[in-house]
């Protein structure tokens, strides 16, 4: 950090960009597998992936190969007609997840804004309102409705919030119910908050979750923005579960790097949705649809489901050896694992940066890893490394 050309472009960045973000000052200028290299050519593990978006790590031969064929053929048509790739990868879609209905988005805060709007428009055609009930902790996106849906901090300098949501007790069933009422048309949640701290559903909770929305004729939607694409191990976190959502969101790793979401959801759900009601302009253009089919295919042929796993579960034993009194706890499924500390850990990130790996916090003490599927167990070892080597140092200056 702050060598010659990372600071040009810091510059140049604070002087022109909207400073919504707290960027480190590095300039990131190419990747190959699980590693970076910044413009000064200093090279970095990455166990971010681009916040869980570069399943596949980065410039794999395979997306690569993809890109350059697509943009020989076609880029973008209006989706006033039928393209290829978007078939293709609606078809796999509904395969693998056993829903019926695709709609193609370019986010995870569009997914999720399109399935509110799926929701809501099934609960009006059985002569319901639109009320729709979240999680404390939750993260859905950064528009006005998924940051009504969100933490309150998000919220402020916003306000007046869309009216119509409401926030239950995560893992807590008559919390929820404590909120549902006749206007109820959904509820949405994160199998595992991701931006909450990596915290993960209980299984019966989420069984009787399910249940009570059956019971009650409540939509229920499942939030995979992060969890989905085979980062718990499992193509969505809802196998892991054993639970079936009426709606499921995608984006993050679903394009391997490229900008794509997706909504999935039940006939049943969805067939109230009529033309006109919804619609994208870049949504589900050739490009990205034929990447993300490669995606996928790239995940089925290499075994990548096993193969997380086996490597979460080495991690997990890896992250349980580390020497550290401050470790509360460790949590997570696959490859998209929290480590809980007693203090504020942007420090010991600031210092894994310095040697040279991108590592991410959530929720101010969890450490987040979410790195490429890809991963060895090799590239995790200098990671653990590099880990035990920052909290010894902040020990030492304790």
């Amino acid at each position: 950090m702050g060598t010659p050309l990372n600071e040009h472009y810091t510059k140049l960045d604070q002087k022109y960009y909207l400073p919504t973000f707290r960027r480190f000052p590095i300039a990131l200028e190419r990747g190959e597998g699980c590693y970076v290299w910044d413009v000064d050519g200093k090279k970095y593990l990455d166990t971010l992936a681009g916040i869980a978006v570069n399943a596949l790590g980065h410039c794999h031969p395979a997306i690569v190969k993809t890109i350059e064929e697509q943009a020989h053929t076609l880029l973008h048509v209006s989706n006033f007609f039928v393209n290829k790739p978007q078939v293709a990868l609606s078809e796999k879609l509904t395969q693998i997840s056993e829903l019926d209905h695709v709609f193609i988005t370019n986010s995870g805060a569009e997914s999720l804004e399109g399935a509110f709007k799926i929701a809501r428009k099934y609960a009006h055609s059985i002569g319901r309102g639109g009320h729709i009930i979240s999680f404390e902790n939750s993260f859905h996106g950064r528009t006005l409705a998924t940051i009504a849906s969100g933490k309150k901090k998000y919220q402020q300098g916003f306000e007046p919030m869309p009216s119509g949501f409401s926030q239950a007790s995560f893992n807590n069933l008559e919390s929820v119910k404590s909120l549902v009422t006749d206007e109820t048309a959904a509820i949405v949640i994160e199998p595992i908050q991701g931006e909450g701290g990596i915290n993960v559903a209980d299984k019966q909770f989420l069984k009787d979750l399910r249940a009570y929305c059956t019971e009650k004729n409540i939509v229920l939607i499942f939030d995979e923005v992060q969890s989905g694409i085979g980062r718990t191990g499992y193509w969505f976190a809802k196998d892991y579960f054993g639970v079936q959502p009426d709606i499921m969101t995608l984006a993050k790793g679903l394009g391997g790097g490229v900008p794509i979401g997706a909504i999935l959801s039940r006939a049943a759900i969805s067939d109230s949705i009529d033309f006109g009601d919804h619609g994208t302009t870049f949504g589900g253009n050739p490009l990205v649809c034929a990447v993300a089919l490669t995606t996928i295919q790239v995940i089925e042929e290499q075994g990548l489901l096993q193969k997380v796993q086996e490597t979460s579960a080495w991690l997990r034993q890896k992250l349980e050896q580390i020497d550290s009194e401050h470790i509360v706890e460790i949590r997570g499924v696959g490859l998209m694992l929290g480590v809980e500390f007693d203090f504020e850990i942007k420090p010991v990130i600031l210092d894994m940066l310095q040697h040279g790996v991108i590592a991410n916090v959530a929720a101010e003490r969890v450490l987040r890893i979410v790195p490429p599927l890809i991963i060895t167990q090799e590239e995790l070892g200098e990671y653990i490394d590099v880990l035990q080597g920052s909290l010894n140092k902040l020990k030492t200056h304790a």
